[in-house]
């Protein structure tokens, strides 16, 4: 049969060889390949109906579409920002609306009062300037070959790739919209067969040694927990040969799968009861029948493709298919995926060698029968959905945060987040790759269904959760941990230092920006009705919220080389009495913070403005977010680097006129119009240890100023 529908043809679905070439041949090809992508993601919105859709929002805990139309965008020049090939920002409204809250483990809030969308058309044209914007820093940027993740032209590379996340993400938003609000598109177009679904059958597979991830001198981009190294030996197993079909899901449904508890877990019980759920998401009833709602369009249900489901239900599936053959059924773990693929020869990039699958793109909208193509013994290895494993992802040994991006994978690690692996008819470029490692919440839905294996082999399911993150370890112990040398905890005594500044009837809201893992927030919280702890590195803010969240923490330390010691902290111990429900964390630019946040009658900057790219920038706009009478306490080393503040931003610092500028002058220059000093600067002490016997030990100036 005939399996293609009209190919992509326009469109550069394939990754770019970032090792072989030269410069001028590689900034073409990067180049054409950012194009490629910009243009799809925009196509992909052209299924929406008219421009007011873009406002809807498909589902309660993600932002409206405009949002993502916008997004993609913003990341580009944020990220560009950071790796300081762009020295100003394109808009900076817009850059405020779309940079964070992607979705519903973002640290943004998602109500609607807080935003004022922009228009459709002022959307389009901002995309527009982006696109210039990109294409002159690809056109005049200086870079050498290899491209690896040290490369200037490394963050164009990972905004390309963040977008094609979201050209399937964003495609999955549209297929949850009301049918009504979509239309037919000749680029996708869905699949058009249909019929009774194959048995499905058990295959044997021989174990054997597996080794995942990646080096650095890959040739290929890659996200920052593909790299490092892990050896896993996988016991025999055997697997069904194909995925498993809405026809045999069916099966389970009929079974009284949705009404039988025994099969689904605690955490599958409390979503299923939570959501009321009787079918997979993607399932309606229809006047003749069950229909499947795909991107643009409901077909009646097509029995043999495979069922798309959150982690959740494919468990239960799991668990019901045990009882009935009576043998441990469960779904692959990372290593035993690893293993299918090795055994169907599979163990390649398909940019390099062409793998026949239904995936990047080069058949149709949608899925396809399960029994299309074959890879050896097995069907759909790769492609058609992305297929759900029981490994929760973690980091390889060797794994680094990328710089640019922090909260690519850190938060995922917390094992909640379920591996997905092979890709879906919609996954292009990394997302298609053998050592591409993405990872959703169990109840998530994507276009991911799901294959089974028997095993006897348990599963580790329990990675450590300590935050091994060198610098956010070092931030939790200077936060929470163990006093050195006889100094105070720091956030403790600029909190004290603040409030003998702010009289007990002017307590409503305090802003503590830059406020890392949130130390400070804590202290304030009792003695303010809201306190807004805002930091931009999502890895700060991530052990802010678990803190908030479950009053507990764990982090290992450094002792020696390779040495690690672990430590737990819990507010229960701060000797104060913290109230968590006034304390809202918020991933947020110090430099381009959303209009809400304003109406404070304090603001702590603690240890920020020398790490700022635009500091005077900050502190010219920041009254205009408190009250009069406000206090601003402004504590830094200003210890100026260029890598954080180009020098013509510093403070001080410097000389001008052949006379020294200090950081004190800057302040008094940047503020004195809008507020009065109101106490002699003083210097206050904190230490951060890096090592058993290695710490940093540094003097703040703190300064106090009351707006007039």
């Amino acid at each position: 049969m005939t399996t293609s529908a009209k190919p992509i043809a326009p469109y550069i679905t394939q990754n770019v060889n970032l090792l072989s070439g030269d410069v001028p041949q590689k900034r073409q090809e990067i180049r054409a390949y950012f194009l490629s992508t910009f243009d799809l993601y925009e196509t992909l919105f052209e299924s929406l109906r008219d421009d007011t859709v873009f406002y809807a929002r498909p589902q309660p805990l993600r932002h409206p579409l405009i949002f993502y139309f916008g997004h993609t965008a913003v990341f580009f020049v944020n990220k560009l920002m950071l790796a300081k090939q762009l020295t100003g920002r394109v808009d900076e409204r817009m850059e405020s609306i779309f940079a964070i809250g992607v979705d519903e483990m973002s640290w943004d809030d998602l109500n609607d009062k807080n935003y004022d969308w922009p228009s459709v058309a002022d959307v389009r044209a901002y995309r527009q300037k982006v696109r210039n914007t990109v294409l002159g820093v690809i056109d005049r940027m200086d870079f050498t070959m290899p491209v690896d993740w040290k490369s200037p032209m490394w963050p164009v590379m990972m905004g390309i790739e963040h977008e094609r996340i979201h050209l399937e993400t964003s495609s999955v938003l549209i297929r949850q919209l009301d049918i009504s609000k979509v239309r037919e598109h000749p680029l996708f177009q869905p699949c058009p067969f249909a019929g009774e679904a194959p048995e499905n059958v058990l295959i044997p597979v021989k174990g054997g040694q597996v080794e995942l991830g990646k080096s650095r001198s890959h040739h290929l981009y890659g996200w920052d927990n593909e790299f490092g190294h892990a050896t896993l030996s996988v016991s025999d197993f055997e697997a069904s040969r194909f995925l498993v079909s809405n026809q045999e899901y069916l099966q389970f449904m009929e079974a009284g799968g949705y009404t039988t508890d025994e099969w689904w877990d605690e955490e599958g019980l409390a979503w299923k009861r939570y959501h009321n759920a009787q079918m997979p998401e993607f399932w309606k009833k229809g006047k003749d029948g069950l229909v499947l709602r795909l991107m643009t369009r409901e077909v009646p249900l097509p029995l043999n493709w495979p069922v798309e489901v959150c982690y959740l239900e494919a468990k239960a599936f799991c668990n019901w298919k045990s009882s009935v053959l009576n043998r441990p059924v469960r779904m692959p773990d990372e290593g035993e995926y690893r293993r299918l693929l090795q055994v169907c020869s599979l163990e390649k990039e398909h940019c390099d060698t062409p793998i026949d699958a239904n995936w990047n793109l080069e058949h149709f909208a949608g899925s396809m029968p399960v029994d299309t193509f074959f890879h050896g013994d097995f069907c759909d290895v790769v492609g058609n959905v992305w297929q759900w494993n029981e490994t929760p992802i973690y980091g390889f040994d060797g794994f680094e945060v990328h710089p640019l991006y922090d909260d690519f994978s850190t938060p995922t690690f917390d094992n909640r987040h379920a591996i997905i692996k092979g890709g879906s008819w919609i996954s292009t470029g990394n997302e298609i790759a053998l050592h591409s490692r993405y990872a959703f919440r169990r109840h998530f839905y994507q276009h991911s269904g799901f294959r089974y294996v028997v095993s006897d082999k348990p599963v580790k399911k329990e990675f450590s959760t300590y935050e091994t993150d060198a610098a956010v370890a070092m931030y939790l112990e200077a936060h929470y941990g163990r006093s050195y040398f006889g100094v105070p905890n720091f956030a403790k005594t600029i909190a004290q230092i603040a409030l003998r500044q702010v009289p007990e009837n002017r307590r409503g809201k305090a802003l503590d920006i830059g406020c890392a893992t949130g130390r400070l927030s804590f202290e304030l919280s009792p003695y303010f009705e809201q306190v807004d702890g805002l930091d931009f590195s999502a890895r700060f803010i991530r052990q802010a919220i678990a803190l908030a969240k479950e009053g507990r923490t764990r982090y290992e330390l450094v002792t020696e080389g390779e040495l690690v010691e672990y430590r737990e902290c819990a507010l229960a111990d701060l000797g104060v009495n913290v109230q968590r429900d006034r304390i809202t964390f918020m991933q947020q630019d110090a430099c381009n913070m959303k209009p809400q946040y304003r109406g404070y009658d304090l603001v702590v900057a603690a240890n920020l403005v020398d790490r700022l790219t635009d500091p005077v920038r900050f502190l010219l706009e920041i009254g205009h977010r408190m009250n009069d009478g406000g206090i601003l306490v402004i504590a830094s080393p200003f210890t100026w680097m260029t890598e954080f503040t180009a020098k013509e931003k510093w403070l001080g610092g410097f000389k001008k006129d052949g006379e020294p500028v200090t950081a004190l002058d800057g302040l008094h220059h940047c503020l004195d119009q809008r507020f009065a000093l109101v106490a002699e600067p003083l210097d206050v002490p904190f230490v951060i240890r890096e090592t058993a016997r290695k710490f940093q030990h540094t003097l703040s100036q703190v300064t106090l100023w009351r707006k007039k």
